[in-house]
Order: C-alpha cells, then sequence, then structure tokens
C-alpha cells in the first residue's frame, strides 16, 4: 500500500509546517495544523508540482476518479494516524477499505492513502503512520458553526436547518442502499462538513467513515448482545448512540435505524447547538443513559420567531426508543422533502409580502 516516495516520510519529521510529505508519488507541502485528536493529526496540505523539465510525474489529478474533487489551489486535508498496534493498523485499514465503497456528493470522498513502516523512537512506540487525503472545507464542522452561533446567539434559519439536513440524509442514504446496506454508526454534528455558499444554503457532507460497518446484525446470546454494546462505547458518541447500542437485547436484530437515531439527535442539534439528551441533563441532571432509553426531549427556546412545530414532530418521530417503529431513511427524505416544500414557499410569501409593504 503506497510506494517507495512514501517511505521518505519516516526519514525526517515530514509534518514540521513547511515540511513536504509524500502520499505515494505526490509531494505535498504542510501549511498549517487543522486539528488533532487521540493518535491523528488533520493538516491542510498544497500540492507541489513537480518541475516540468523533470521527468513526469503520475499527478493527483491522474489518479482521482471525480475531476470534481480536485481543489483549484491545490490544497488538501490530509491526516497523519500514529499506529501503535496490528489492531489499530487493521482498524485504518478498515475504514479505508469502507470509505472506497461510496461515491456521493455529501460523503467525504477519500482521494488518496499511504501506509507507510516506521521504527518506534522513544517520543513514542507507534511501528506504521497512515497518510489520508481528503478534499478540504475550511468553514470546519457543523459542530465548530453551532458553538460559533451560540457564542452570538443566533441560530440556522428554518430554511437552512432543512437544508443542511436534507444533505446528512442524502449521503446516509447512499450508506444504507448498499448491498449489503452500512450504517455510519457516529453520525453527529462533528462529524459533518460545513461550506458556506454566497446565496446559497451551506453545504453539508458526513465524514469519518472509522465506524462504518454493515448495518445488519443478529444479535442471539448475552456475550453477544454485550460484545455489541462494547464495541458502540467505543465507537459511537453517547449523545447521539441509539438506546439499542446501550443497552442490547440478548436476541434481537440491529440494522440501519440506529443511524435514523442519531439523525434525529442531529437535526436537534442544527437547530439547538446541542444533542436533546445533552439538553435535558443540562436542564435537570441526571443518567445520559436513562434519558436516552426514555426518549427525554425538552425544547429549548430557540430563535424568534421560534421554528416550526412541525420540526419537532419530526425530530421526535425519529426517536422512538424501539427500533422496529422507527422510520427508514426513504422515509425521513420523503417528509424533509415535503418540509422544505412547505417552508420554503412560506419563507417565499413572508419575502414578497415584505417587499409589497416597503413598496408601499
Amino acid at each position: 500500500m503506497g510506494c517507495t516516495f512514501s517511505g521518505l516520510n519516516a526519514l525526517y519529521d515530514s509534518t514540521n509546517v513547511g515540511g513536504d510529505v509524500w502520499i505515494n508519488e505526490n509531494r505535498f507541502k504542510i501549511v498549517r495544523q487543522l486539528g488533532e485528536g487521540g493518535f491523528a493529526y488533520v493538516y491542510l496540505v498544497k500540492e507541489s508540482i513537480p518541475d516540468s523539465s523533470a521527468a513526469p510525474a503520475v499527478g493527483l489529478a491522474n489518479k482521482v476518479k471525480d475531476p470534481s474533487h480536485l481543489s483549484d489551489d491545490g490544497t488538501y486535508a490530509m491526516k497523519k494516524v500514529l499506529i501503535q498496534s496490528n489492531e489499530q493498523l487493521e482498524l485504518v485499514r478498515e475504514e479505508i477499505r469502507v470509505s472506497s465503497l461510496f461515491n456521493h456528493q455529501n460523503l467525504l470522498p477519500l482521494l488518496d492513502h499511504a501506509i507507510i513502516s516506521v521504527k518506534p523512537t522513544q517520543q513514542g512506540s507507534w511501528n506504521h503512520e497512515a497518510y489520508l487525503l481528503f478534499p478540504v472545507h475550511l468553514d470546519g464542522t457543523l459542530l465548530d458553526n453551532s458553538k460559533a452561533m451560540s457564542a452570538k446567539n443566533e441560530f440556522f434559519s428554518t430554511s437552512d436547518v432543512l437544508q443542511i439536513f436534507r444533505q446528512v440524509c442524502a449521503g446516509l442514504q447512499h450508506m444504507h442502499s448498499l448491498e449489503p446496506p452500512y450504517a455510519h454508526n457516529d453520525v453527529k454534528p462533528g462529524n459533518v462538513l460545513i461550506t458556506r455558499r454566497k446565496g446559497e444554503p451551506p453545504l453539508a457532507i458526513l465524514m469519518d467513515f472509522g465506524s462504518a460497518r454493515p448495518a445488519r446484525k443478529q444479535i442471539r446470546s448475552r456475550s453477544e448482545a454485550l460484545q455489541l454494546q462494547e464495541w458502540a462505547s467505543e465507537h459511537c458518541a453517547a449523545p447521539f448512540r441509539a438506546p439499542e447500542l446501550w443497552d442490547c437485547p440478548s436476541h434481537a436484530d440491529i440494522d440501519e435505524r440506529t443511524d435514523i437515531w442519531s439523525l434525529g439527535c442531529t437535526l436537534y442539534a442544527i437547530m439547538y447547538g446541542v444533542s436533546p439528551f445533552e439538553y435535558a441533563l443540562g436542564e435537570s441532571g441526571g443518567s445520559l443513559q436513562l434519558a436516552i432509553a426514555n426518549a427525554q426531549i425538552k425544547w429549548p427556546a430557540g430563535p424568534k420567531p421560534q421554528y416550526p412545530e412541525a420540526l419537532h414532530q419530526f425530530v421526535t418521530w425519529m426517536l422512538q426508543p424501539q427500533a422496529t417503529v422507527r422510520p427508514c431513511i426513504d422515509d425521513i427524505i420523503y417528509h424533509v422533502d415535503k418540509l422544505i416544500s412547505k417552508f420554503i414557499e412560506i419563507s417565499y410569501r413572508d419575502s414578497v409580502k415584505g417587499e409589497r409593504a416597503f413598496n408601499q
């Protein structure tokens, strides 16, 4: 996986700002660090175009399947993962394999990758490094945007709430429609990239497929149920985790509707900045797991005018503790499209009325 050029990264600290890093045959310059978490670091990088007099290089443009994913200015996001065990190595390889299954405008594509062997050092015990290259979205995640807006007591408009949510649903529908269906398993605002566009709703892209797995699992023993709960505790964010992943019965059929629960929490968070159960705990305290099991939902004051009651009902419809009565992604998209048509028409009528009143 990868070629000899990527191996050059191990010869020096390739992730200093201004330094070079190779991903297979392509060289990139580190511009700045964008973030970090656990054993992973994310950098803004810029492709180094080879001297035309030198031997021709393969070039990223010749490797990427969809030209629309290529950057106009050569900048990309690169994730570097420090791998300390064979288990972590397999997880990274699985993330790469799963990412290659998807091809949708609302799912973040993996453009290129390389995994290299490195010698352990005094600073760390890792024995491999992975380099994953993605398109860059510098406006940050939905979580970043929500925090910034909350600090200024600002909210997304009803139209933007629905348009952002619709795009997340579209990406998830692509995953759920595969054979076999795949569940993302960690849908949350921190895994939705946002790009703000003048005169248009924000672009929303679902990312991070490290937890994505075939959605349908048959649980037929207590040990299998406990194994699933332990896996979910490590891979699914607690405030967005479905009840059946907190307390799985010994006989259960798990499917992609675990993602629908997370979608309901995410729609609430697009409106109010937190998951419904984080808000409920902030109001009255108690146990997060118990609040989720009982689907305790409270509604903050929100913007003025407030969000339509239809949005609250939509969230409640998705947050049904019994997975068997939860809607599927096609149902969600059908209803969100109806809501978009309704509230965009209302918004248009209101703007026309306002313009007429102004002209009079």
